[in-house]
């Protein structure tokens, strides 16, 4: 685990828990299959095949000052949803986690959403830390299992009312859950993390255990080597999520791209990272364009909340682009091949590499 990916998500979401145990923070989660994980990444609970007795490793952990509870709950989002919301006002020191096995699925719960934990604080005097864990992504499995709507969630955003992450490695999503855990006493609000499916087991997605014990998490994530690069770099790529990992893949198949652009991922959507964002901004001397680029279509995703203030960040000499596919009724396709021609298409458009060579156009002394 030393190794660099030898972390994977479920891993590192287990040590997460396991190192809270032992400060001394109770942990309940539930949700639908949330005992081995949805896509049987988590195995939280350990079943006998002969005797049908269970066995979870966290309750039985010999550093553990604190409680550890998981269940498999119903398929009705709504009750369990307005359960864990009670819970984790009058447990206010428990770090209190629903998963929903799509992210879909929390359309179900969207009442107890709108009018119990998102105006919580404004509206009843609460202070909820609730975790809603919901799988986002566009893998080509139709328009019910692709979006956890993160657009609600975003326009829902005001007053400091909610926090909204998107994380794309499993050290992000480490210390994003002790971040939260840290925060229960000095300042309790909900927790809306767009989880991923793909990237459970991807490679570029792991992390090793470095990346666990050093550091924290990082509203915008930057490659590693993305000072090598600054002073050439002229178009920016932003985006959150499984995406990322499509758009690096792709940039590394194509070394002319190398010294040219540049990927950061927004983890951290909502307070938005104005002052790191900010300050990526400004670390690029002759940036010419800025690109968001998102899975989801047009009218969804998180482009109508970031639009405005990417543009208040912009330097004057960038322009700020839209790359994603256009407005649509329905979250995604149903046709496993149409969504990997319209990801492709997407991918291609964001690197667009003779835009970049008609920035570039020899005239600035390269």
């Amino acid at each position: 685990i030393d190794q660099e990916g030898g972390i994977d998500w479920a891993f590192a979401e287990s040590l997460a828990f396991a190192s809270l145990l032992a400060d001394g923070v109770p942990i309940r989660m539930s949700g639908q299959d949330t005992e081995r994980g949805t896509f049987s990444q988590r195995h939280l609970v350990l079943h006998d095949a002969n005797s049908g007795a269970t066995y979870t490793p966290l309750q039985a952990l010999p550093q553990a000052r604190a409680s550890f509870a998981v269940y498999n709950s119903p398929l009705s989002e709504a009750a369990v949803l307005g359960f864990e919301y009670g819970y984790s006002t009058h447990a206010p020191e428990a770090l209190v986690l629903w998963e929903a096995q799509f992210g879909d699925f929390v359309n179900a719960g969207q009442v107890l959403i709108d009018q119990f934990i998102v105006a919580a604080r404004a509206k009843w005097r609460q202070q909820p830390a609730l975790v809603l864990l919901l799988p986002h992504g566009y893998e080509g499995q139709g328009p019910d299992h692709s979006s956890a709507r993160v657009e609600r969630f975003l326009q829902l955003v005001a007053e400091d009312n909610l926090r909204v992450a998107n994380c794309s490695t499993a050290a992000q999503y480490f210390h994003l859950l002790r971040a939260q855990a840290g925060l229960l006493a000095t300042a309790p609000r909900p927790l809306v993390v767009m989880t991923p499916k793909s990237l459970l087991r991807h490679p570029l997605a792991a992390s090793s255990l470095g990346d666990l014990s050093a550091g924290g998490f990082q509203p915008v994530l930057e490659a590693a080597d993305a000072d090598r690069q600054r002073a050439r770099v002229r178009r920016l790529i932003l985006c959150s999520g499984k995406v990322a990992v499509d758009l690096t893949q792709a940039a590394r198949e194509r070394e002319a791209l190398a010294d040219w652009l540049a990927v950061a991922r927004l983890e951290l959507l909502a307070p938005f990272p104005d002052a790191a964002l900010r300050r990526v901004l400004a670390s690029y001397p002759r940036l010419r364009e800025v690109v968001w680029v998102q899975e989801e279509p047009r009218n969804m995703g998180a482009w109508s909340y970031l639009a405005p203030r990417l543009r208040a960040l912009l330097p004057a000499a960038a322009e700020l682009r839209y790359v994603g596919r256009p407005e649509r009724a329905a979250t995604a396709t149903g046709l496993a091949d149409v969504h990997l021609a319209e990801q492709r298409a997407l991918v291609e458009e964001a690197l667009a590499v003779e835009r970049i060579a008609e920035m570039i156009g020899g005239h600035d002394g390269d």
